[in-house]
């Protein structure tokens, strides 16, 4: 039987996180990179825009699985069940990226450039949603608040699932599911808005 080889991109990524960890992400180049990799610049340039996109290559194929699922959900299901079963199912993709998973988290959180890079993903990942709720004939504000909310909880279990990747995802995002029902219709929710009271 033939033995497994990572492809380029996989050599690539491992090389970066492997420098990243030893030398800290500000202080890398592409250049190091692709000779850790045992690759040429112009193949990093061929798998990735910039040194940033190595911890975000799978978020565009992660956004099109979301859409995909989000498009094939039943009519019974409430817009935020049909935006977290899509993020959920789309998120079971993430296993393959357990290895790097906190460190990738951790030099996010250490590096301004990529928290940025980092929101700027996200948000994009909100309108997608929002765009293919109206779609579904969700109201504007609804799908717009929906989609934030929903993004915010595949958040938290994505950090959840980062510090143990042995936890199944589908736990991780219903728990995170009920803590936000809970922020946002627990007790406060009955009370009347500031100004409004009878």
């Amino acid at each position: 039987m033939a033995r497994w080889e990572p492809d380029a991109r996989q050599r690539l990524q491992q090389a970066a996180m492997e420098l990243f960890a030893e030398r800290g992400y500000a202080d890398v180049t592409i250049a190091e990179i692709a000779d850790r990799a045992g690759l040429t610049k112009r193949t990093f340039f061929n798998h990735f825009a910039d040194k940033r996109e190595v911890l975000f290559a799978g978020a565009q194929a992660f956004e099109t699985s979301v859409v995909r699922h989000l498009t094939e959900a039943g009519d019974g299901l409430s817009p935020i069940d049909s935006v977290l079963a899509a993020l959920t199912r789309a998120g079971l993709g993430l296993a393959q990226y357990g290895e790097f998973a906190l460190a990738r988290r951790e030099l996010i959180a250490s590096t301004p450039d990529l928290q940025e890079r980092d929101l700027i993903k996200m948000a994009s990942l909100a309108v997608t949603i929002a765009n293919t709720l109206r779609g579904r004939g969700v109201p504007d504000r609804i799908a717009t608040f929906t989609a934030q909310a929903a993004v915010t909880a595949f958040t938290v279990a994505y950090d959840d699932w980062t510090e143990d990747t042995t936890v199944d995802f589908p736990v991780l995002m219903r728990q995170a599911l009920s803590d936000l029902r809970h922020a946002t219709c627990g007790a406060q929710a009955d009370r009347e808005p500031p100004g409004q009271e009878r």
